[in-house]
């Protein structure tokens, strides 16, 4: 089974699919000028050095190194990689987790509520958002978390679900969390990460979610070579609750320049699907 920590993975091609959209729809909420809850149950430490010893494997050169210095990129992945480029000089040294890349973004009508289990990950968020106003940061699970800043007083949220995937629960978890919070606040903005190892349990956590009742749900699969056992993680995806009507018109642009600029040996493959009208 996969073990996906932040900091051994920070920056590669799943990074780009998962933060591109989160941040085109926090952009796209905060449009509006009343305040945003934005929640995210799986933080992680925030930001990783890429020159660290822990990237031998560098895995962002075949994510956000392959872009990172693009002029032709389309829309959506334009702000994404401006906001990354935000946090280096000249060379991509530093990757922001999706704390600090929201951090940069708050206004003073916001709030972020970070959740982080994991001891040492925890510390380290805490000290990379230590002057983030408006930030909290809560060592615990996020799953659990959620359930207690659901509603918010304003009505609006927005929430990142971005578990590990270590143990197989964690399929049934996602799902049973997303109907709780969805029946606390029908109205929220939820993004949900998924890595594709088994795709027969993607293939499961796609028919619950149609099952579940809730409406306007999309997928969005970025894949960098074909499906196959045992071979590690082929393709990720983002399954998105009440997200922005442009979304799908936008991710239908840059996800084929995606899959081809980040494909392993060759063009990989993507999806742009709504599971519920």
């Amino acid at each position: 089974m996969l073990s996906y920590r932040h900091s051994f993975h920070a920056g590669n091609h799943a990074d780009v699919l998962k933060h591109c959209v989160w941040l085109y729809c926090l952009r796209y909420l905060q449009r509006k000028e009343t305040g945003l809850r934005i929640i995210d149950t799986h933080s992680g430490a925030g930001l990783y050095s890429l020159t660290a010893k822990r990237h031998e494997n560098r895995e962002f050169c075949a994510g956000i190194g392959k872009i990172y210095n693009r002029d032709d990129l389309p829309a959506p992945l334009q702000s994404y990689v401006e906001t990354v480029r935000a946090f280096n000089q000249t060379n991509l040294c530093f990757y922001p987790g999706s704390p600090l890349l929201t951090t940069r973004l708050l206004r003073p009508q916001d709030e972020l509520w970070l959740h982080e289990l994991h001891g040492r990950d925890f510390q380290l968020l805490c000290d990379n958002v230590a002057t983030a106003k408006r930030t909290r940061v809560i060592q615990g699970d996020g799953f659990n978390g959620l359930k207690q800043l659901l509603p918010p007083p304003t009505r609006r949220a927005l929430v990142l679900m971005d578990p590990s995937y270590e143990i197989k629960s964690d399929y049934q978890k996602v799902s049973d969390a997303l109907c709780q919070a969805h029946r606390r606040l029908a109205s929220g903005c939820y993004l949900l990460w998924y890595p594709v190892v088994e795709r027969a349990r993607i293939n499961r956590l796609e028919q619950q979610l149609r099952d579940s009742g809730i409406g306007r749900i999309q997928i969005y699969e970025l894949g960098v070579r074909a499906d196959a056992e045992h071979s590690g993680m082929s393709a990720s995806g983002m399954v998105t609750i009440n997200a922005p009507y442009t979304l799908m018109e936008d991710m239908q642009d840059a996800l084929p320049w995606l899959a081809t600029q980040l494909g392993d040996k060759g063009p990989g493959h993507y999806r742009a699907e709504t599971l519920s009208e």
